[in-house]
């Protein structure tokens, strides 16, 4: 018997239902991840830190090939997210960076980006150190790490001398 390899794919959900889809998926033995970002809420008596879903209406799921129709049957899931007419297939390492970025960082925010190719960076300190990833602007204190198979930057603070460029091969 052949062992099939899960993969990473993004699935797309009702809105604000990501944490429901989640323990849905968990409740079928689907291995999944719902990034939970914390973010400050203040109300008129109060203010308080909450989790809120870092993507909007998306959910992880990693599964192999012949358990997608599982997946898509589970309540509250809408569709598979599609790349160039294809399920959307996340690396590995762009799920761990949004754990290692999560873990980190808090009230992270998310900014869509045109896909473009730009100087390879490698971080040099901190949490992120050692990652490798593409420039999409330095600031002054500022870094954007670049998930490219979902088109989004995810944006927190860091010290730009925490940064080196990576020499072309």
């Amino acid at each position: 018997m052949q062992h099939e390899t899960n993969s990473w794919y993004a699935v797309y959900t009702r809105p604000r239902w990501e944490k429901k889809v989640a323990a849905n998926l968990e409740k079928r033995q689907i291995e999944s991840y719902c990034p939970l970002n914390q973010v400050a809420r203040q109300w008129s008596d109060r203010r308080k830190v909450v989790e809120e879903p870092l993507f909007s209406s998306y959910v992880f799921v990693r599964v192999p090939e012949s358990k997608k129709s599982l997946v898509r049957e589970t309540e509250g899931i809408i569709n598979f997210v599609y790349w160039l007419g294809k399920p959307a297939l996340i690396p590995d390492h762009e799920i761990e960076l949004i754990q290692r970025f999560l873990r980190h960082y808090k009230d992270i925010a998310l900014e869509k980006f045109p896909l473009r190719h730009n100087a390879l960076v490698e971080v040099t300190a901190g949490p992120l150190m050692n990652q490798r990833g593409r420039i999409i602007e330095l600031g002054k204190n500022r870094v954007k790490a670049v998930l490219s198979s979902l088109g989004y930057n995810m944006v927190a603070s860091i010290a730009a001398d925490e940064v080196m460029m990576v020499p072309a091969i």
